[in-house]
């Protein structure tokens, strides 16, 4: 593990923690030391500090992931979305609002290796039955690598183990709530976290992530992954026809639901937030 805060009493409690729970901890107090750390010893998660001296975390997060997948658990102070939802959308898999309980910290960081492992497993028990090729996507479980018609994708953790559980269930409409349980293992949470992660594997994924043909919006549930026959036409799917006016309309449907997980379907009241946007 790969502790970067510049705050030594929390860095020093987190790598306690840490510590006691088995994991062997290396830290760092700046974003060039971290990225110096990083690479002299590969990390398996990194937890991260949002607000660095000099270099944010932000910076940091995108310079460990433009060197390769590792989880990264981003620490925050500020209690903005806006914020949250940056973290996530530059490769963070999960954040954590200071003041944080340190055992809710250690929780998630061997929830995030854990799924890592699970969908690893899954994926590659599952490949050799087409679940890693689908829609022209291939996954190679074993170096966590994806990459659609030839093409490398820059996944990260969680975007992979999102892919790979959505390849592995095409045609089933998961809801948001479903998904967190599923991918994340949490079965409480920010929802906009699945949301954000949606639309970010859109834009890695789709031909034209403002018109979704794979990853579809389904009204009042949540998400289907819809994989095209692969000597169809051109990869879209039946009953398409909408363009970009379907595409405003999945807009509005993920624009309703809840914040918080409380076993309502999207859809169903709640406020509206980032979800909007995917």
């Amino acid at each position: 593990m790969l502790v970067v805060d510049d705050d030594p009493t929390v860095a020093e409690v987190v790598a306690g923690y840490l510590g006691r729970a088995g994991f062997a901890v290396d830290r760092a107090a700046d974003g060039p030391g971290a990225l110096a750390r990083a690479a002299a010893r590969r990390p398996d998660l990194v937890v991260l500090d949002l607000m660095l001296p000099g270099m944010d975390g932000l910076e940091v997060c995108r310079a460990l992931r433009d060197e390769g997948p590792v989880p990264v658990i981003m620490l925050t102070a500020r209690g903005d979305e806006e914020d949250r939802i940056l973290g996530l959308e530059v490769g963070a898999d999960d954040y954590v609002t200071k003041p944080f309980s340190p055992r809710e910290l250690v929780l998630r960081v061997v929830s995030v290796l854990r799924r890592a492992r699970t969908l690893t497993a899954a994926s590659s028990a599952s490949a050799p039955g087409g679940a890693g090729h689908r829609a022209g996507i291939t996954l190679d479980p074993l170096a966590r690598r994806a990459a659609r018609y030839g093409r490398e994708l820059a996944l990260t953790v969680r975007e992979f183990d999102l892919l790979a559980f959505l390849l592995r269930h095409p045609g089933v409409a998961f809801t948001r709530e479903e998904l967190m349980r599923e991918v994340w293992g949490w079965d409480f949470g920010d929802l906009s976290t699945v949301t954000v992660h949606v639309r970010r594997l859109r834009g890695k994924v789709e031909d034209d992530p403002a018109a979704p043909r794979l990853i579809r919006t389904v009204w009042g549930v949540g998400y289907r992954f819809d994989a095209p026959d692969e000597a169809g036409d051109d990869g879209r799917t039946v009953g398409q026809g909408g363009g970009r006016a379907e595409a405003r309309a999945e807009e509005r449907a993920e624009g309703q639901g809840g914040g918080q997980t409380d076993g309502r379907a999207e859809g169903q009241g709640g406020e509206r937030g980032p979800e909007r946007d995917a």
